[in-house]
């Protein structure tokens, strides 16, 4: 059965963690076959495990395939210390799901899973890790920190961000990033999932993204969107009602009639993001709701490289 197909018969976010844990899965077993074979070193070497010693670390897997009992020995830890933020402000919502859709084809529920993605990698590597949430309000902190319950504990706070329901929510990213940016003491991988939608002066939002590089932590922007109708306006011509979901204003228009020029004013913005974070050494990475979780993990371990 491939991932797709596994993917497909675990359509409820109760099961994130089973569905972060096949991804990952999915991701590392396919690694000597691309680029990214050199990194399957970071995971675990095996040697072979003899009586007495614990069984915490026995993989089980691999006793399945070869009837040996094997432990996985794992490098030196790294010790990293990673820290995920989540924007949770209404428009992250976008866009309304229907009933045969999955909780991460929209921004938030894709920002939920590449968080647990990330977790699982994180856990698998022994490194400690962090939570913010944010929205109007400053929703959720919690330290860096190893340990399974702790991972268990953001764990289900990843899920009760897909159990509330939807409440009209500003954006008020550049507050809450210069807060969480202080509570960021000891040197940190800082990943940012994002759609960037802040009203307001955007020097001001790019000196909070500046904010969290203090005391040189590693900062990774995931700017998330839906491509096809937040990039390309991908509508049929008739008159159509479009709600900011953060402020409840409402236009008609059609989309054919501003295609051409919406789509230019976006690419702008998104050009001067992306200007914007090469020039303050962010990484800067575009994703859309219908991608694979690939460039997220591929992204995470180039950029532990870099940090080291």
């Amino acid at each position: 059965m491939n991932l797709e197909s596994q993917i497909a018969k675990i359509s409820s976010f109760q099961h994130l963690e089973l569905l972060a844990n096949q991804i990952v899965e999915g991701f590392i077993s396919g690694m000597h076959k691309s680029p990214f074979h050199g990194f399957s070193a970071e995971f675990a070497e095996h040697k072979i495990y003899n009586p007495g010693e614990s069984t915490k670390h026995i993989d089980w897997k691999l006793f399945a395939k070869t009837d040996r009992l094997y432990t996985k020995k794992y490098e030196e830890e790294t010790n990293l210390r990673c820290h995920l933020i989540i924007d949770n402000s209404s428009s992250m919502h976008y866009p309304k799901l229907k009933e045969n859709q999955f909780f991460y084809e929209n921004k938030i529920g894709f920002s939920v899973l590449a968080s647990a993605v990330l977790m699982n990698l994180l856990k698998k590597q022994r490194d400690a890790v962090g939570l913010s949430i944010f929205s109007d309000t400053y929703e959720y902190f919690s330290p860096e920190k190893g340990s399974d319950r702790h991972h268990r504990m953001l764990l289900n706070k990843l899920e009760s961000i897909l159990e509330t329901p939807k409440q009209t929510k500003n954006t008020d990213t550049i507050t809450y990033l210069h807060q969480i940016a202080e509570k960021m003491h000891r040197r940190s991988m800082i990943v940012l999932f994002t759609d960037m939608f802040q009203k307001g002066d955007d020097e001001r939002l790019f000196k909070a993204l500046q904010h969290l590089k203090h005391n040189k932590h590693k900062v990774v922007l995931f700017h998330v969107v839906d491509k096809k109708t937040e990039l390309n306006l991908e509508y049929d011509n008739t008159p159509r009602k479009f709600i900011d979901l953060e402020s409840g204003e409402e236009i008609n228009l059609f989309a054919e009639n501003i295609k051409t020029d919406y789509e230019k004013a976006v690419q702008n913005y998104f050009d001067k993001v992306a200007n914007t974070c090469a020039l303050y050494k962010i990484k800067y990475v575009p994703v859309s709701v219908d991608e694979s979780f690939e460039k997220i993990m591929s992204t995470y371990l180039v950029e532990k490289q870099k940090f080291g």
